[in-house]
């Protein structure tokens, strides 16, 4: 008949190669003989004193692997940062860029909208898939291989300090967001009247829309400037922009979608053309992405303006 010990030595010695385990039982018993031996001589009956031996032992998994010299974790902590930092160069960066590129091939290839939504689903989660794993077991098997050192470690300097940006705005964060509305104000007009003798843009929408997305753009303008003087993004700033964003989005995509945002009589730009089909597409998955985009990174702002949090300055982080 088996005794306890029996059965715990036998567990934990599953997980040790088979030359190494003759040395370990020894050594496994020895060792809990010993336990049980000092709690008998402090006054314990025999069977409680090897079941107090066993538990204190614990695990016999881990303690096999903590004898063989198993690492029980995937990444390990001294090369977790680097895979950290891959993950998301991978997930916002080389993602983005593949699931662009397979989209833009699925438009020219067969335009269908339920084929390109299909795809872009498709795109996004396989690759996804494969970007996650392929990395995460490159750099298990570097580390199980002991190479991280020599390929993923080196010597940490001053120069990955990334640098930081305070709350408070600068003039080079008002330029922009006072110079792409006056730059699409000029390209809403200037196309009617001067690029050519056909505009690109519906002309039936000057009776319409496009003097109010003028006046949206012109209110986008004062809120840059208000913000720049009020000198940080806050709350009422971060709400106010997504007020504007979604103004202007939603017209745009819904007159893109209702294909009454280019002029039908614009040459490759007839209805039910393939042109005028990736043209709108275009506009839509732009002003979405962007409308996204500018909402979430100012209300993250303002967030961190009133958290009294500075903000990371993009590209100034060392890679590994």
């Amino acid at each position: 008949m088996t005794t306890l010990i029996d059965r715990y030595v036998s567990t934990a010695l599953r997980r040790i190669p088979e030359g190494q385990r003759a040395d370990i039982d020894r050594e496994l018993r020895a060792s809990i003989e010993d336990a049980v031996e000092a709690r008998v001589d402090a006054g314990q009956e025999r069977d409680a004193a090897t079941r107090g031996a066993l538990i204190e032992l614990g695990d016999p998994d881990r303690l096999a692997d903590r004898y063989s010299g198993r690492r029980n974790y995937l990444i390990g902590p001294e090369i977790y940062p680097a895979w950290r930092r891959t993950m998301i160069a991978l997930y916002t960066v080389v993602l983005p860029i593949v699931v662009a590129v397979t989209t833009v091939v699925q438009l020219i290839d067969d335009p269908a909208i339920g084929r390109v939504i299909g795809g872009l689903v498709t795109s996004v989660i396989t690759v996804g898939a494969h970007l996650g794993f392929w990395a995460t077991a490159t750099f298990a098997l570097l580390e199980r291989l002991g190479l991280t050192d020599r390929v993923l470690r080196r010597p940490w300097t001053l120069d990955d300090l990334p640098e930081y940006e305070s709350g408070r705005l600068a003039h080079t964060q008002l330029v922009p967001n006072v110079v792409w509305p006056v730059l699409l104000i000029a390209g809403l007009v200037l196309q009617q009247f001067t690029f050519t003798d056909v505009p690109v843009l519906n002309p039936a929408n000057w009776s319409s829309w496009w003097p109010y997305l003028i006046v949206v753009l012109i209110l986008e303008i004062a809120w840059a400037i208000q913000v720049f003087r009020a000198g940080a993004y806050t709350r009422a700033a971060a709400a106010a922009n997504a007020v504007l964003a979604l103004l202007t989005a939603v017209p745009v995509i819904w007159l893109a979608a209702q294909d009454r945002i280019f002029n039908p009589e614009f040459p490759g730009l007839a209805p039910g053309s393939d042109a005028l089909y990736i043209a709108t597409m275009v506009v839509i998955a732009t002003f979405a992405i962007a409308t996204v985009w500018d909402i979430v990174e100012i209300t993250v702002r303002a967030e961190r303006t009133r958290r009294g949090l500075t903000t990371q300055v993009p590209g100034t982080r060392g890679v590994l």
